[in-house]
């Protein structure tokens, strides 16, 4: 079979291809990779978690939901920042090499977590404290928004052909794990520390530790082996990266990556972050109840997405992409509307988790589906750009929109819209080769 049925690339021809990784050296590539990803979003999520200890520091005039306005304002302003900083870390991952992004997207966040942790506060420098925390905040939003693309690449590239579905699954299980482990420094700092301690000082400690494990993580990647996809586009002579490439040479692929990230970016932030919410102003639970739900739904998310991954490499991202979407469509307007209704925690945590089921489908794939997509020189911005612009605005604007619905009295039209995206999402899926005969990742 030739590389054009394959749907490979001929940038890689035969003679450059090298042999399979040794199972310590796969190993290695796949805990450095995830691991960075974990550091990434614990610094990302920690901001979020303790930002109802830190506003008045930064936002000392008005009432405690004025402060947390303005603090919210600054997490959305770094939110802006991902689509910027994953194409420039792209760009940087296809013309420097994986080991390289990766390096620098964990030191970036390293550094802006270490910045939040130092900042002297608005009655020691003024209008600069709240300035300074922006600038920190841009720079971990520049960091994440390139940690994705940069470390989706590498761990579908180094995951062996055999269980490249089952290792880049793992991308998102270190996401999930850094949520959690922003939640648990929470609940642990709650429970040492006096809660006027806590608020005088101990909220920065959560960015003292996501700037000690970024370095840990910086020290583990700079001992990475680079990719042989990424050596043997550089040894080919393949053409640079350029961000007009994906429009002019990969139109499909860009315009597929951006359908699918919409429906799954919006219906992940539906179904996870915003649900909380729901559980507290919609279906009326307590927020401790409704925080305690949630985090045990996103235990069992952490051990579905391998599962997912796994069975993905025996029938194909496709079938997992059309699960996922198809049964978003169908089964999200049903579910969310027995849940505004329900009374019992418990059967409130079954249904969050037939939700989680549904969408690790394609949260298990996500990384893989799109870097067998593009051959190898832009295959790093060819996975973060469409991504970052759809998860910014499908993803990001999950929750204002439903709140919009809401606040007109029509919740139940944000379950419609989420149920139309992915029907949109779910149709671009069916058109997408099948990736275990048309992968444009050619090594191993």
């Amino acid at each position: 079979m030739t590389a054009t049925e394959t749907g490979a690339d001929s940038q890689a021809p035969p003679g450059l291809l090298t042999p399979g990784l040794t199972p310590i050296q796969r190993f290695k590539a796949i805990a450095g990779g995830s691991a960075g990803n974990l550091v990434e979003w614990y610094d990302w999520f920690a901001y979020s978690s303790f930002a109802l200890y830190f506003a008045p520091h930064f936002f000392p005039s008005g009432d405690p939901t004025s402060q947390l306005l303005q603090a919210a304002a600054v997490f959305a302003i770094g939110f802006l920042a991902r689509p910027v900083g994953a194409w420039i870390m792209g760009l940087y991952a296809d013309r420097a090499g994986r080991k390289a992004a990766l390096s620098l997207a964990v030191a970036m966040m390293c550094a802006g977590s270490l910045v939040i942790a130092v900042i002297p506060d608005y009655e020691v420098i003024g209008v600069a404290a709240p300035a300074v925390l922006l600038l920190a905040r841009l720079l971990q939003g520049l960091s994440v928004g390139g940690e994705y693309g940069a470390s989706a690449t590498y761990l579908s590239e180094m995951a062996g052909k055999e269980r490249r579905g089952f290792w880049s699954s793992f991308q998102f299980v270190t996401l999930i794990s850094g949520q959690l482990l922003a939640l648990g420094v929470l609940i642990l700092l709650q429970r040492l520390l006096p809660t006027e301690a806590l608020e005088a000082w101990g909220w920065r400690i959560p960015f003292v530790i996501g700037a000690l494990l970024a370095v840990v993580v910086f020290w583990i990647r700079l001992g990475l082996e680079e990719s042989a996809s990424f050596q043997n586009a550089q040894a080919s002579g393949a053409e640079r990266a350029r961000t007009m490439m994906l429009f002019t040479h990969h139109p499909w692929e860009t315009t597929a990556i951006f359908l699918l990230t919409a429906g799954g970016s919006l219906a992940f932030y539906a179904y996870t972050t915003y649900m909380q919410k729901f559980l507290v102003n919609t279906s009326g639970f307590t927020k401790e109840t409704a925080t305690n739900i949630t985090a045990a739904a996103l235990v069992v998310y952490l051990f579905i997405l391998p599962l997912f991954g796994w069975l993905s490499d025996k029938w194909g991202r496709r079938t997992n992409l059309a699960f996922t979407f198809g049964a978003g469509m169908l089964l999200t307007y049903p579910i969310m509307t027995a849940m505004a209704g329900v009374t019992e925690p418990l059967m409130a945590f079954g249904l969050m988790v037939v939700l989680i089921v549904i969408i690790a489908g394609y949260t298990s794939v996500s990384a893989v589906t799109k870097a067998e997509l593009f051959p190898a020189h832009v295959r790093a911005l060819g996975v973060a750009l469409p991504y970052a612009m759809a998860n910014a605005v499908f993803g990001g604007t999950a929750e204002a929109v439903a709140l919009g619905f809401k606040g007109q009295g029509v919740e139940s039209a944000f379950y419609i819209y989420v149920s139309a995206i992915m029907g949109v999402a779910l149709i671009t899926s069916l058109l997408l080769r099948d990736s275990r005969r048309h992968s444009r990742i050619l090594e191993d």
